[in-house]
């Protein structure tokens, strides 16, 4: 018996360490952009300390996700307009597998249809598109099953283009779309409302185990989110975290149904209040960053029903460094990095006090857009020139920035991320292995 314990506790902890050497989703091994990876490289270059350089066929915003000694990525294909599923070697960079998964790229000229982030728990590579199509391949590249997810559920309705990564954890696949009530550029139904959800489908089969409406009372386009929901574990208590629609909310992994509810950040109900941020989660706080130059509000987690103000630790009224746009903020070291592209500043926070540690004014004139990597004592950041800043994380001070873009970069968007003793950097057009 005691043989077979240690047997057990073993195999337990040797899957722990494989997950967390792997990056198998846009916010990481620990959903909130950390990872317990060392000795990562500090400089570097174009040229220097490289393990690989591979030349995409196309633009994304999608960040490189990698398991074991394979590299995931979504991709364009600008040459012949279509949609690529690809996966390369971990080591060389060679293209194992590329897979076309539909034609057309953009609906608009801020971003394209390949913007989420793919998935894998090792057994499914996932890859979701702005235009609907959700497919599953297994490692070796055979698609086990596929559907559009407009053609089921009607046609996403959103002034830009839908961009939200779906999440993996346990045996789920959680989709997200919240999305405005009405017609938008002559998308969405005519006939009657169109309606938010959140649903949840077996990995591998692809089939619907549940699907739950997520109602708001958000008016037009702040009833958009394209953020991506998020796990937490507290006090015995999982929730799959969702912000959007001026609101924040738990909900059972299990069934979709609601557990609590906190709202608002838009009080008079503006209009254009469209959320990007995901939520983040850690020491007990739950961040929902609000729109445009608002506020960060700090939500106490273990609530039920419909939660008032007391439910908020802390809100960044006073605090103009605290507040973000686009990125989502990171849970690290057990405070918050929380990186605001409007104010261009990086500041390490106090999770239940809101009290600013320290706070870095970024660098450039270049917007920084791609939400913050958290690994080894620094923070990885990028702008959209594709300059990255390595940030020491424990006084928040440059340690360097290196330029990665091509001339004519000005949109880079895709995280930074990190596994195996590598970073991956995706500047547009390129996907770089750092590190040897």
């Amino acid at each position: 018996m005691k043989r077979y314990l240690t047997y057990l506790l073993g195999c337990m902890l040797l899957a722990q360490s494989t997950q967390a050497a792997n990056w198998p989703q846009w916010r990481g091994p620990n959903f909130n952009g950390f990872t317990d990876e060392s000795n990562l490289p500090e400089r570097w270059s174009k040229t220097e300390n490289l393990a690989w350089t591979k030349d995409l066929p196309g633009s994304s915003a999608a960040t490189p996700v990698i398991w074991e000694d394979k590299v995931l990525i979504s991709s364009t294909d600008e040459t012949n307009q279509t949609l690529l599923a690809i996966c390369l070697d971990r080591k060389t960079g060679t293209i194992q597998w590329s897979n076309k998964v539909a034609v057309g790229m953009r609906r608009d000229d801020r971003s394209n249809f390949a913007s989420p982030s793919p998935l894998t728990n090792g057994k499914q590579a996932i890859f979701f598109y702005g235009n609907g199509e959700l497919v599953a391949f297994d490692m070796d590249g055979k698609k086990l099953w596929g559907f559009n997810l407009e053609k089921k559920w009607g046609e996403f309705c959103f002034q830009w283009t839908f961009s939200s990564t779906p999440l993996l954890y346990g045996d789920t696949l959680y989709i997200q779309v919240l999305q405005r009530d009405i017609p938008v550029h002559g998308r969405g139904f005519k006939d009657k409302p169109n309606e938010s959800y959140i649903a949840g489908l077996n990995p591998a089969t692809g089939e619907v185990k549940w699907k739950t409406l997520r109602p708001s009372d958000a008016r037009m386009e702040s009833l958009e989110a394209f953020s991506t929901p998020m796990p937490y574990t507290h006090d015995g208590r999982t929730e799959i975290l969702v912000v959007g629609g001026d609101d924040i909310t738990g909900h059972d992994p299990e069934t979709g149904k609601e557990i609590w509810r906190w709202g608002t950040w838009n009080p008079k109900r503006i209009t254009h209040w469209r959320l990007v941020p995901s939520p983040i989660a850690g020491a007990g706080i739950a961040l929902a960053c609000a729109p445009k130059k608002d506020p960060i509000y700090a939500v106490k987690l273990g609530g039920k029903g419909k939660l008032n103000d007391g439910a908020l630790a802390w809100v960044s009224n006073d605090q103009r460094s605290l507040s973000s746009d686009v990125p989502t903020p990171a849970f690290a070291y057990e405070d918050f990095f929380i990186l605001s592209d409007v104010r261009g500043a990086l500041s390490r926070v106090h999770p239940k006090t809101g009290e600013i540690k320290w706070s870095l004014e970024l660098p450039g004139r270049s917007k920084f857009e791609a939400s913050p990597l958290v690994a080894d004592g620094k923070v990885y950041l990028m702008n959209f020139a594709a300059d990255v800043v390595v940030v020491d994380a424990s006084n928040g001070t440059i340690k360097a920035t290196i330029p990665m873009g091509e001339r004519g970069d000005n949109m880079t968007r895709s995280m930074i991320t990190a596994a195996h003793g590598n970073l991956f950097i995706r500047a547009n057009n390129k996907l770089y292995c750092v590190g040897n």
